[in-house]
């Protein structure tokens, strides 16, 4: 018995033919880990170092509980993408009423911006803290970055950049094994859910769970699923192809299971090193990632909080094109334009236009006197008040023959994708009564 997995994309060329081999993981892994890797941006280590500071490690739990949900919904839209060619809002856009699709765009345009805003603020703060200098020269330097990275660079060469970059996450194991844990109680809180049904409790664990399954990842994931079918000449459109489905769709398993499972990680280790430091010492209150390196320092040492720190840098250098790209992506496949990062420039105008709009308009967010923890809160209840939806249409259209053709989703997917979403619809109705 053969197990057949689709190519990467790294390795294929026009005469490629799928079928079954024995890829390298690291060139099998795409969109899976990258969209994982993504959402530990740093206003996610600011939410996860929050958690174990206040809470110790009460909250570890959820990295348990929300793994098999979050794979599910990613899975789920990175079949939507690989089945359809098309991004998950060119399918909303296909099968919904106009409204709604602009509804649900509109807000996730607001909820990127905002965070992409924050994400920059935060990198800025995790320079200055390690090498000085101006806080507002680092914000500039590094929006600067961020567009020159998706208009200029090719698109296989700026997949392998975003994949590098995921490597900046170890830091955060690295900081794990520079402070004392006790592991027994660690392990315990990990595997036996502690719940305390009070406001600050709940609240945290709505954020928990808002910045593991976002919106964004969503649109991403599904999106560069159907970049790569547009992009690489042997693979093709599987309701068109469905010979290729089981390679296909063994890849986006295997990937998403992976992508996953680092992203959970990376968010476990942030809590874990927060409850043995922050908590440990009765620092309780940590509002940024900029401060939690900064508190690190009189109880790990400055090591672990440079390291902490510029792990924060290398996650907004990989979350911040995420988040501009899938805006552009959603309002690019709304509005019928050309879209993708493959396109050059001029072949894709309004497309780029939105990824530089966006971090300029996150960018200049950093220069005005609006508060970036409330704006991030904000960004936070959008995200909630966009994510069930989203997932209950995604869920549909995906468990639909006459948008999937024979690959709907069924089984353990579906399931554990309907179970996601109606977490994610009580997480917001418990933040408003908590709000």
């Amino acid at each position: 018995m053969t197990f057949e997995i689709e190519q990467p994309a790294a390795d294929l060329a026009p005469s490629t033919v799928v079928g079954p081999t024995k890829p390298r993981l690291l060139g099998v892994l795409g969109p899976g880990l990258i969209t994982g890797a993504s959402d530990d941006d740093p206003s996610g280590i600011a939410t996860y170092s929050q958690a174990g500071a206040q809470f110790g490690y009460a909250l570890t739990w959820t990295m348990m509980f929300s793994y098999p949900l979050m794979t599910a919904v990613q899975i789920v839209s990175a079949r939507m993408g690989r089945t359809t060619g098309r991004g998950l809002a060119g399918n909303l856009r296909q099968h919904c009423p106009t409204w709604l699709l602009t509804s649900v765009v509109t807000l996730l345009l607001i909820a990127n911006t905002i965070n992409l805003g924050a994400d920059l603020g935060a990198m800025a703060d995790a320079c200055r803290l390690v090498f000085g200098g101006s806080q507002m020269l680092y914000v500039l330097l590094f929006a600067a970055i961020c567009v020159a990275l998706q208009v200029f660079l090719q698109y296989t060469r700026y997949v392998s950049v975003l994949k590098w970059l995921t490597l900046f996450l170890f830091a955060y194991v690295a900081t794990l094994f520079m402070v004392k844990v006790p592991w027994g109680e660690a392990l315990r809180s990990f595997v036996v859910p502690s719940v305390h049904w009070d406001k600050d409790y709940l609240t945290t664990v709505v954020a928990v769970l808002g910045t593991t399954i976002s919106p964004y990842l969503f649109f991403w994931q599904a999106s560069q699923e159907a970049e790569d079918v547009r992009t690489l000449p042997a693979r093709q459109i599987l309701k068109r192809a469905p010979k290729q489905g089981e390679g296909a769709l063994n890849r986006i398993q295997l990937d998403t299971f992976v992508g996953m499972g680092f992203s959970n990680l990376i968010a476990l280790s942030i809590m874990i090193t927060a409850a043995a430091t922050l908590h440990a010492n009765n620092v309780t209150d940590v509002q940024t990632s900029a401060q939690a390196a900064e508190a690190l320092r009189p109880i790990a040492g400055s090591f672990a909080e440079t390291i902490f720190a510029l792990g924060v840098v290398g996650t907004g250098l990989l979350s911040v094109p995420v988040l501009a790209g899938s805006a552009a992506y959603a309002l690019g496949d709304a509005r019928k334009w050309p879209t993708g990062l493959s396109r050059q420039p001029m072949e894709a105008k309004a497309f780029y236009a939105v990824i530089c709009i966006a971090t300029i308009v996150g960018m200049i967010m950093n220069f005005t006197p609006v508060d970036p923890i409330r704006a991030l809160y904000w960004s936070a209840v959008i995200n909630g008040v966009v994510a069930a939806p989203v997932m209950a249409i995604m869920m549909w259209l995906a468990a639909t023959p006459k948008v999937m053709g024979e690959f709907a989703v069924t089984g353990w997917v579906r399931t554990l994708g309907w179970v996601a979403t109606g977490v994610m619809t009580f997480a917001v109705v418990a933040m408003v009564a908590a709000t």
